[in-house]
């Protein structure tokens, strides 16, 4: 095929392109749509209409003619393309685990009607719905009884109950909304389901307790307590691919494994030169001890930010516009918070973690050690600028289509890979003290690695990733309880907190070909990297280096020598 190089037939490649981009857009908000209207997420009827609106987008991929595109057009092609593939496999997998659910949740379907027929706006026969809500209430208190009584009939793994008992929590609050749509506005429905609704209402809040205490193990009132959703090799495999990482998940623990021998290493380094020999723990102490009173912390955050502003500024590694660095916000973390995010949080805005008067003296001292002057100095220049603040900024402002692609080796990778600079670059003044700081959270990034990977493989229990944290990483318990409770609740993805190391060895490694292989200068490397927004590191380095793509690309990049 012949492609035009005149200013008509640049023209033409453009117009052919624009689609690309607007069928992105069409289908975030599609999408959005859909999963607004049909928000209950064991309903197959929302299952099959999502499929068949992800099937068809796929198909009309296939008459779009990619040949003609440039490289943002063609790469924009197969990241719409791997996140349609994404969406459909989930929906997949998350059928499958629902399906072991089933005698756990029998009443489901008949519930799961009954809300949608609102949604609907079908018209409903009060005396036939409270006849359902009566037998299922029947199922349910059947099923209570199953699971008092630990029957083989109803015993799952605790993860599968676990996830059992959410969707019947959140089954509650659909029911509750379908009983608020009708009542007082049809004297006959309230005559006939006011009573029944009530009952099974009760019901449903008895049998997710009784799941949650008999069968996942939590004590009534045990808001702490750590479950976790593990996803099976299968599931990593699938992650992986859609990340665009061409490595297995055993070949990524040893890839967490290898980087954390090498922090250990240099933990060893930093001790001796704090004076106590290989003994790096006892070190971490002495930095960990090193903290600022109370009341003090924000003004060490603020003036840590204006540190890191200055540094890239000063050696030009990064554009920071002027209402990037001037329009940032500070604000506390709750301590119910602080079970989940330990340390700190940023991006539009920095969140702090810190003891408040609240809490007991241990708990205290935890938050104190777990957010010294050391560790928050690294924490500062991640979370802010030049990395998640100038990250989410960029964002808004250059291809914000692409923000649909997110992912943690984008988002993550990019602050981690300023901590591999700022340890590199002997501008960056660092104390004995710093150095161990940063290497403690570049071994902690590791071991992230290690027992998320693991947990999801089957192979360590949340209490094991908890203890791996405590004791070869140096994690007060508190903390460490924390980053578990985050990793495994099922509010970020599997390969979340992989992300970080994986991501920024990527970066680094995609640093090493472009800028030290003089392809690019080092700011120029950074601006179109954030000028890019989210997407797989590698479809960054198809962009940066223009090479050679077609619609059925699959990863190949082994960023990391095993």
């Amino acid at each position: 095929m012949v492609l035009y190089t005149s200013p008509q037939g640049v023209a033409i490649r453009r117009a052919q392109a624009d689609p690309i981009r607007g069928a992105i857009e069409r289908i975030t908000a599609d999408l959005k749509e859909l999963k607004e209207f049909l928000p209950i997420e064991i309903s197959p009827r929302r299952r099959e209409r999502l499929q068949q609106f992800l099937n068809s987008e796929l198909k009309s991929l296939h008459n779009l003619p990619f040949e003609l595109y440039d490289q943002e057009a063609k790469v924009d092609y197969l990241l719409v393309k791997n996140y349609l593939e994404r969406e459909l496999r989930g929906l997949e997998l998350g059928a499958k685990q629902d399906e072991r659910l089933a005698s756990l949740l029998p009443f489901a379907t008949t519930l799961v009607t009954l809300c949608e027929a609102r949604i609907l706006v079908l018209p409903i026969d009060p005396k036939d719905t409270a006849q359902k809500l009566f037998e299922s209430q029947a199922t349910i208190a059947s099923v209570i009884e199953q699971v008092k009584a630990n029957a083989d009939d109803v015993i799952v793994p605790k993860n599968s109950a676990f996830r059992a008992a959410n969707h019947i929590i959140s089954l509650k609050g659909h029911l509750k909304e379908w009983f608020g749509f009708y009542t007082g506005y049809d004297p006959t429905f309230d005559w006939w389901v006011a009573q029944p609704y009530a009952v099974i209402d009760q019901s449903l809040q008895d049998l997710a307790a009784a799941i949650k205490e008999i069968l996942v193990e939590i004590k009534p009132g045990d808001d702490d307590a750590i479950v976790g959703q593990s996803i099976g090799r299968e599931g990593l495999l699938f992650e992986l691919k859609a990340e665009m990482i061409p490595y297995t998940p055993e070949e990524i623990i040893s890839i967490g494994e290898k980087e954390f021998a090498w922090c250990i290493t240099e933990l060893k380094k930093a001790s001796r030169s704090m004076g106590y020999n290989d003994d790096w723990k006892k070190a971490l102490g002495e930095v960990k001890n090193d903290f600022v009173e109370p009341g003090q912390q924000t003004q060490l955050v603020r003036d840590l930010v204006h540190e890191a502003v200055s540094f890239v500024e000063d050696h030009d590694l990064v554009t920071v516009p002027d209402i990037a660095k001037d329009s940032w916000q500070m604000f506390m973390m709750s301590p119910e918070r602080q079970k989940v995010n330990p340390f700190f949080l940023g991006g539009d805005c920095i969140i702090v973690s810190y003891p408040t008067d609240a809490m007991d003296h241990e708990a205290k001292m935890m938050s104190l050690r777990g957010n010294n002057i050391h560790f928050s100095r690294a924490t500062v220049f991640h979370e802010m600028i030049p990395g998640h603040h100038l990250q989410m900024y960029m964002n808004a402002r250059h291809k914000p289509y692409r923000c649909i692609f997110d992912t943690p080796f984008w988002i993550e990778g990019w602050s981690l890979y300023w901590e591999f600079l700022l340890w590199n670059d002997e501008r960056w003044i660092k104390t004995p003290k710093n150095r161990i700081g940063m290497l403690w959270w570049r071994l902690h990034r590791c071991a992230r690695i290690i027992f998320s990977v693991n947990f999801h493989l089957g192979r360590m229990s949340p209490k094991e990733c908890i203890d791996l944290l405590v004791e070869d990483v140096g994690h007060e318990r508190a903390t460490a309880e924390g980053e578990v409770r985050r990793s495994l609740n099922g509010d970020y993805s599997p390969l979340y907190q992989a992300g970080y190391m994986l991501g920024a060895l990527q970066i680094f490694a995609l640093r090493k070909e472009m800028v030290n292989g003089r392809r690019m200068p080092e700011k120029d490397f950074h601006d179109r990297f954030l000028k890019g927004n989210r997407m797989p590191i590698e479809m960054v380095r198809t962009l940066m280096q223009d090479q050679p793509l077609s619609p059925e690309f699959e990863p190949s990049w082994r960023f990391y020598p095993l």
